[in-house]
């Protein structure tokens, strides 16, 4: 079973991430972590530094993964047209 340590692992080396990458990803979603606590998160289990990597930590970095690689989502307008409702091409309205 994958844990949220060895997912965060495999996300940086997939993603070619030094710790100050990660830092700065964290940043985008106003996650404050300081470079030892991460570091306990790559540790191996055995160690005496490992730390669990908790569900948290996990979804700022994704949430933050997503806005680094696809930019910020655009700002709402107010007064727009409303979104068209979804109609399958095998029904009639």
């Amino acid at each position: 079973m994958l844990t949220n340590n060895d997912i965060m692992k495999k996300l940086r080396v997939a993603h070619k991430m030094r710790d100050e990458d990660i830092l700065k990803v964290l940043e985008l979603v106003d996650f404050k972590m300081t470079k030892p606590e991460l570091n306990a998160i790559f540790q191996k289990e055995d160690h005496k530094n490992y730390q669990e990597c908790g569900d948290q930590l996990l979804r700022n970095f994704l949430n933050g993964l997503i806005i680094h690689l696809r930019g910020p989502m655009p700002k709402k307008e107010e007064g727009t047209t409303p979104k068209k409702k979804f109609v399958p091409p095998n029904r009639k309205k």
